[in-house]
């Protein structure tokens, strides 16, 4: 840590205030107010997506109102962490799992403290585990009021805190592409699965409206192979790579948290995937259920029970299409409606995919559509490569700038890209 720094309890520096117990009460009271939990609270930034309401009595409600400025600390869930309340509502409180900071000490910077609290506990590992080892880990107050924070000159807080939102901001920026760039996504493929690419009239069909030059077919009626995965349980290492349902992400297949398993070698090229070949996950909670991805690369590996190989006829059906066709939010809606349900889980099998009805343009059009929606992916994939990269950067400089190893005054952001 940088010697130079003057370190202090944090509770010599911020007033901790206390949030309000939700209770039946207050849950029915008359004249709510707006609340602030735990949820609400992420790194460096609150979420008012979703705000809920409570009573709270007059005489205590001037204690447990925000102000502009106030530190949040989250008390439980992910522990410490912390944001700063911006004033976006005039009245907003906040409950009883959250402390609230409300700096006291003179030359203190909010922003440097939610810094430094995703450091200490994310990176220092500090409060592991914190308060009683038998219940849910929680942050009390006096911990929190104990915990040795450094106080650098105002100057330098500001500028630490400058130099990481600009990251952060950077960051924001991508995640905010890679939605713009999903809805687009979406978009066109309403545009391309109901009006095709060539301006033809619509027919009305038992899929909706589609070109009158599409046929309308079953994948039974197009699938050479459905076949059923491995039921073998998977190791931390082996020979071979299994894949399963956490390898699938917007239709493609990912080798990542892998788990391998022992094969004789029949069993191995029975079950290897293949470019081209298409999972179909048959068995998950009914908002992942029906999930389709692609197999890209001649990469060795099998996959497991509760997913389906699909393989198509490529000189019908060019399996990218079909895939991209498969993840559409409508169809993907549709899907759902075959799954039987049990308690937590839905399954659709693979007598049931082979019914799914999709439209089937020339291979040609195929083709086409692919081709559109692949560069649309590709630039969905550009926006996360940078956010990750900017993420690792936003990690190190945490650290460094925290532990006195860079100082902010010495970062040149000039030749890096900050935004999109």
């Amino acid at each position: 840590m940088n010697k130079a720094w003057t370190w202090h309890p944090l509770g010599e520096l911020f007033e901790i205030g206390a949030g309000k117990t939700m209770s039946a009460a207050a849950r029915k009271g008359v004249d709510k107010t707006p609340f602030l939990r735990t949820s609400n609270v992420l790194w460096d930034e609150v979420d008012l997506s979703s705000v809920d309401e409570m009573s709270i009595p007059d005489r205590e409600l001037p204690a447990k109102l925000l102000r502009q400025g106030d530190l949040l600390v989250c008390e439980g869930g992910e522990i410490g962490r912390a944001a700063i309340w911006n004033g976006e509502v005039e009245t907003m409180s906040f409950q009883n799992h959250l402390h609230r900071l409300r700096p006291i000490a003179p030359d203190v910077e909010p922003r440097f403290y939610v810094y430094f609290l995703q450091s200490a506990f994310t990176q220092l590992g500090l409060f592991e585990g914190a308060g009683n080892k038998t219940t849910i880990p929680n942050l009390s107050r006096s911990r929190l009021a104990g915990l040795d924070v450094p106080q650098p000159p105002l100057s330098e807080q500001q500028a630490i805190s400058v130099a990481l939102g600009r990251v952060r901001d950077a960051i924001k920026a991508q995640n905010q592409s890679v939605a713009t760039a999903q809805e687009l996504k979406h978009a066109a493929m309403r545009t391309i699965f109901t009006r095709g690419l060539r301006d033809e009239q619509q027919k009305e069909t038992e899929i909706g409206p589609v070109p009158e030059s599409w046929e309308i077919t079953a994948i039974g009626d197009v699938a050479t192979t459905t076949q059923y995965g491995l039921s073998v349980r998977g190791r931390t290492s082996g020979t071979y790579p299994i894949l399963r349902m956490n390898c699938q992400e917007d239709g493609k297949v990912h080798y990542r948290n892998l788990q391998f398993v022992e094969l004789d070698l029949e069993s191995y090229h029975r079950f290897r995937v293949n470019p081209g070949d298409l999972l179909f996950n048959r068995t998950n909670s009914i908002d992942l259920v029906g999930r389709m991805a692609i197999i890209e690369n001649d990469r060795p590996a099998v996959f497991a029970s509760y997913l389906v190989r699909l393989v198509v006829d490529t000189n019908r059906c060019i399996p990218e299409f079909l895939n991209y066709f498969m993840n559409w939010p409508r169809t993907q809606e549709e899907i759902k409606k075959l799954a039987s349900r049990a308690i937590g889980q839905a399954n659709i099998n693979a007598t049931k995919l082979r019914t799914v009805l999709f439209p089937l343009p020339t291979i040609d059009e195929q083709q086409n559509i692919v081709t559109i929606l692949d560069a649309i992916d590709r630039k969905i994939d550009l926006h996360r490569r940078k956010g990750a990269v900017l993420e690792e950067l936003f990690k190190a400089l945490l650290h460094k700038l925290m532990i006195g190893e860079i100082r902010a005054g010495d970062l040149d952001f000039s030749k890096l890209q900050l935004r999109s």
